[in-house]
């Protein structure tokens, strides 16, 4: 490992985190979710500090209140006056989930997003990915009229020995389906590596570690990823014409780790998840997985990383500016110590 600068082992001050929450009641996690019913009627089901709550996008959050079994009450307001609407969850046939809530006269369909912790998101590419990647090749980053900063990536693992990957790209586990990546790996302009390596120091405090699913990304890739999703989706990918800050080496996508068991930490949705889950500031979920996602947001913010607005797990180091984009597969980069 080499020698570590000054401004890699300065530390900060300790972050301001509140008391960690416990886990939500095992009775309460089958109904969470957001519900959608005629128009753009859209409600929030969560859990706060072991209770149910409704948001419906509009007005503030309020308890649902218990009634009987899957049979539940909120307070609303009518003609003026306070009184209770029936909330009641609806299981499908075979009782093992909820696929309805009935919210006072109003059916909300279940949304299901097809995601958990361990397995990527999926998305059907618009056309075949080996045609894109050729076509991908071919073509070159946009020319940039700057002067800019000579590029100094450098490997994160070489930096952190607690540094964990899961580079999904380089295999079959991403919203593709298929590899994009020759190796699994991940790389960093050095100031952001260093930046990074610090929040990953002041985690360590809390429990966690850092796990990388991605960092520099040649822009080749960035283009493949634009041409191969849907119009719907294109919010959560860079357009290559303008380049994406992975393409700087100056982004990373990662979640936390349990330093004790090794298991990745439960957020309020999964990586690469093209759904409002992903969005930094979503109100559902669970305290728990809430209180994990802004735990990392504090920590990579307190070093300079700002949150992407659609992404939880995307942080842009704020240099980011001050270097090119690059197109250089990860077997061709020529990496100092």
């Amino acid at each position: 490992m080499a020698a570590c600068p000054a401004t890699l082992l300065a530390q900060t001050a300790s972050l301001a985190v509140p008391a960690k929450p416990a886990g939500a009641p095992a009775d309460l996690t089958p109904l969470l979710g957001s519900y959608a019913g005629e128009g753009k009627q859209v409600v929030e089901v969560l859990e706060n500090d072991g209770r149910l709550e409704l948001k419906d996008g509009v007005n503030p959050v309020v308890p649902i209140l218990k009634d009987s079994d899957d049979h539940f009450s909120v307070t609303g307001e009518l003609n003026g006056s306070q009184v209770q609407i029936p909330v009641q969850f609806v299981r499908r046939d075979d009782g093992q989930g909820v696929h309805e809530i009935v919210f006072g006269q109003a059916h909300l369909q279940r949304r299901v997003y097809d995601a958990d912790i361990n397995k990527s998101f999926h998305v059907t590419p618009v056309r075949p990915l080996e045609e894109l990647r050729k076509e991908a090749l071919l073509d070159s980053p946009p020319k940039e009229a700057h002067a800019f900063r000579k590029p100094d990536l450098v490997e994160l693992t070489t930096l952190d020995p607690t540094i964990h990957l899961d580079i999904r790209y380089a295999t079959s586990n991403n919203f593709l389906g298929t590899p994009v990546y020759s190796q699994p790996r991940a790389f960093l302009q050095r100031p952001a590596a260093e930046a990074m390596i610090r929040a990953a120091r002041d985690l360590k405090n809390y429990g966690y570690g850092l796990l990388v699913h991605d960092g520099y990304r040649p822009w080749y890739v960035t283009k493949i990823f634009w041409e191969a999703t849907p119009t719907e989706g294109k919010i959560f990918v860079a357009d290559p014409s303008q380049g994406s800050r992975h393409n700087r080496g100056c982004a990373v996508d990662l979640t936390l780790y349990d330093l004790q068991t090794g298991k990745p930490v439960e957020m309020p949705g999964t990586y690469d998840e093209m759904s409002p889950r992903s969005f930094p500031n979503y109100p559902g979920g669970t305290s728990l997985q809430r209180w994990s996602r802004d735990l990392l947001r504090q920590a990579m913010e307190a070093q300079g990383f700002t949150v992407f607005e659609t992404e939880w797990w995307h942080f842009d180091y704020k240099d980011w500016r001050e270097y090119p984009l690059l197109n250089i597969a990860f077997e061709k980069l020529s990496l100092t110590r």
